[in-house]
């Protein structure tokens, strides 16, 4: 193991969660598209919203969308309240489209 992390094989180790058992019922995709004359601020916007706690996974895209975000939060309600305080009211914000995700699969590695 020792070997494999130190040649970075193994980037970390993690622990799967089940979002369900602390109150975070809703899950759902986000993709956001940024305004093209914001593109300088890609990099503090990314830093924000990746820091935000209800943020599972992000993605910085190449193709129609910019990023994707994966988020849980107890309901929709909470997810309304991510997507209007953190997405819709930025203003490099261009667009989103959520999907909420009904069940989800973790390959096996």
């Amino acid at each position: 193991m020792r070997s494999l992390v130190s040649r970075g094989v193994i980037r970390r180790f993690t622990v799967d969660v089940d979002p369900a058992a602390l109150g975070l019922g809703v899950q759902a995709l986000i993709s956001i598209n940024i305004h093209s004359g914001a593109r300088s601020q890609i990099t503090p916007f990314a830093t924000r919203i990746r820091e935000l706690p209800e943020v599972v996974q992000f993605f910085f895209l190449g193709g129609n969308e910019d990023f994707l975000v994966h988020v849980a939060v107890r309901d929709t309600a909470g997810l309304r309240r991510f997507v209007v305080d953190h997405l819709s009211a930025d203003p490099v914000v261009a667009a989103t489209r959520t999907s909420i995700i009904f069940d989800h699969v973790a390959p096996a590695l």
